[in-house]
């Protein structure tokens, strides 16, 4: 087991930094949510539109539901 600790702001070696900045100028960008429910879907959409665009499994990503209802 490595644990690496990276530091608190720097982006490029956090690796689902990049992944976040593609979801929201792909996926999110130019959209307006009517609230957080509404912003939540569209990222899951968009993680899963991203998913299968570049034919990556998706499956380990979960999100918490309970939360969207």
């Amino acid at each position: 087991l490595y644990i690496f600790f990276l530091p608190k702001y720097c982006s490029e070696m956090n690796p689902i930094e990049l992944e976040w900045k593609h979801l929201k100028k792909d996926e999110l960008s130019g959209k307006m949510f009517e609230d957080e429910l509404e912003l939540a879907y569209a990222v899951m959409d968009g993680v899963n539109a991203r998913g299968k665009r570049n034919k990556h499994s998706t499956e380990r990503i979960k999100f918490n539901n309970s939360c969207l209802s």
